[in-house]
């Protein structure tokens, strides 16, 4: 009995010592950890700015732009497009001159106020500021007639029609704008609903239209563009965007690219049927007039 009395006195002695009692008087009642377990697993919607090349890199042309930039709501829609130029220019000497070459004829020629395209993205994989205004801001661009609005413009360097091979770094590169682009509540696999503000396009000015949240130009407008080749890649793109945006895991074929002027950035492996190589091409590299804007 003495015993038992001694150890009792033991285990009253330690359940009050200041260190226990501290441990007892920081438990909570109810574990209250546990929705911030949950929100800290919860990634956050939308992805980070991927390297971009600016304007001033390929000396954009500052003195032509027509007038101040105008800026929308947030992102909705990425419209999809290719340029056709050559596919065989050399990414570290040529993409440029191309590009200022494009801006002035898109200015002079076409009567816009700027490069009509909010990005351009080259067959390695180099992501480009296009049209001025910020690449952070939601910049109204002159890429897709009737819904401009509340969209971003991604335009691949080169021509993708039927047979032709679309690099897998460039698609990854532009899934990459797309899922930094795009905003909140976008789902890069679903639907969104725009309005048409130009009787130029597939639909009447004022019709409320459900569209692809990435959608290619002919979708929107009588043309061929962006290509069979990349239309076709578009599921591709669209999963690598949702990846980006929604999920960790593994990067399709490697990560994504970006860098300064003539990086020639790689990525490795292919987005399905989309070749790591553009393999073919022809043409000296200059935009070919456009009417389908």
């Amino acid at each position: 009995m003495g015993r038992r009395r001694v150890d009792r006195v033991r285990v009253a002695a330690a359940l009050c010592l200041p260190g226990l009692l501290l441990v007892t008087c920081d438990a909570p009642d109810r574990d209250r950890s546990a929705p911030a377990r949950r929100e800290a697993r919860a990634r956050p919607e939308g992805a980070p700015r991927p390297p971009v090349v600016e304007r001033r890199a390929w000396r954009a042309d500052e003195g032509a732009v027509r007038e101040e930039p105008l800026y929308t709501g947030p992102v909705q829609a990425v419209f999809v497009h290719h340029t056709l130029h050559s596919n065989n220019y050399d990414c570290a000497t040529d993409v440029p001159a191309m590009l200022l070459s494009m801006e002035r004829h898109h200015i002079n020629g076409m009567g816009w106020d700027d490069l009509g395209y909010n990005f351009v993205v080259d067959r390695c994989g180099t992501i480009y500021e296009g049209r001025a205004g910020g690449v952070d801001r939601a910049v109204k661009g002159a890429h897709t007639k009737g819904f401009n609005e509340r969209s971003v413009g991604i335009a691949a360097l080169g021509h993708f029609e039927k047979g032709e091979r679309v690099p897998a770094r460039m698609l990854r590169a532009m899934a990459a704008v797309a899922a930094w682009k795009l905003g909140p509540g976008a789902d890069p696999k679903g639907r969104t609903r725009l309005v048409s503000s130009s009787d130029g396009s597939r639909y009447p000015e004022g019709t409320p239209v459900e569209l692809s949240v990435i959608s290619g130009h002919r979708d929107e407008y009588d043309t061929t563009c962006p290509g069979d080749a990349l239309y076709d890649a578009l599921p591709r793109l669209r999963e690598e965007t949702a990846r980006l945006r929604h999920g960790p895991g593994p990067a399709v074929g490697g990560p994504v690219g970006g860098g300064p002027v003539g990086s020639g950035v790689r990525g490795q492996g292919v987005l399905g049927g989309v070749e790591p190589e553009v393999l073919s091409g022809g043409g000296d590299g200059e935009p070919v007039p456009r009417t389908d804007r």
